[in-house]
């Protein structure tokens, strides 16, 4: 394929500025053969269109992992951004590709790069799609679980807003805070808006506080429809209110915050109350 003409003016340390080139078609469709042809000939790899997409951008917004591997071997840049600040890995997440998120990690990927007016982190990114084993590989690898970006808030806002239950439940499980708030404003919140009565009975075993009040005034019922489901199944928590049992899980796994499913099977308990404190 013609590489497409570009502009190639250098700038800075982070290659050419260049319209769409065969490089980035090959990346985002998965020629490996392709775009290794173009690799050994001598074409750039961190050539970047006006949007400073990359074409490991490309492959990693297309899940071509292979794609993505030829790239770093050949020296991708792994954490330039696009212009509205998204990394690489922000893409991969965004993907659900786990393999591409993998090899961007191994080389050096950063896992909580700065947060711009118009970006995410990578677990957010995961979050908002759904894609629970990206959120799980970047809790593993150290991802700030209280990251804020100013559209959803924290990631647990993000899964809620979105009803994504696998995210959200490994968030709580790693020890995400459940009553984490925006402007007020609590997941709690955000699963009564979207009606998700299974998102609700979570949240509030987590321990989430069905009483709180976001910068309106109004709790999480306020914003479930009068004799919805998910409108009386807060009405049955506003008025009954946690067992002392489950008061004592939630204290227990807030004290220990995120080392609770590090620590909690190794105390000397009997199994069936390790799983409850769990939540298994």
């Amino acid at each position: 394929m013609e590489v497409t003409s570009a502009r190639r003016s250098f700038f800075g340390d982070i290659g050419f500025w260049a319209d769409r080139t065969a490089l980035h078609e090959a990346a985002s469709h998965g020629r490996a053969l392709q775009l290794k042809q173009l690799i050994d000939s001598g074409e750039s790899v961190n050539l970047v269109t006006l949007d400073n997409i990359t074409p490991l951008h490309d492959a990693c917004i297309q899940g071509q992992s292979q794609c993505v591997r030829l790239l770093l071997d050949a020296g991708a840049q792994v954490d330039i951004r696009t212009v509205h600040g998204s990394t690489p890995l922000c893409c991969a997440c965004a993907a659900g590709s786990l393999d591409s998120a993998k090899l961007l990690l191994e080389h050096g990927a950063t896992v909580n790069p700065s947060l711009t007016a118009l970006t995410a982190s990578p677990l957010h990114e995961a979050c908002i799609q759904g894609n629970s084993d990206c959120a799980k590989l970047m809790i593993d690898n150290g991802a700030r679980l209280e990251a804020f970006d100013i559209y959803f808030g924290t990631p647990l806002h993000a899964a809620c807003a979105k009803e994504h239950i696998d995210c959200a439940k490994i968030l709580l499980n790693a020890g995400a805070r459940v009553n984490a708030a925006r402007f007020h404003e609590t997941a709690l919140h955000h699963a009564a808006k979207v009606e998700n009565v299974d998102l609700i009975e979570m949240l509030v075993e987590f321990g989430g506080n069905v009483y709180a009040r976001d910068s309106l005034g109004k709790k999480p019922i306020d914003y479930a429809r009068p004799g919805s489901p998910a409108a009386l199944r807060l009405e049955f928590y506003e008025k009954t209110p946690l067992s002392l049992q489950q008061l004592s899980r939630v204290s227990l796994r807030i004290m220990l915050g995120t080392k609770a499913l590090e620590v909690v099977p190794k105390l000397q308990i009997s199994h069936r109350i390790i799983d409850y404190l769990c939540y298994h």
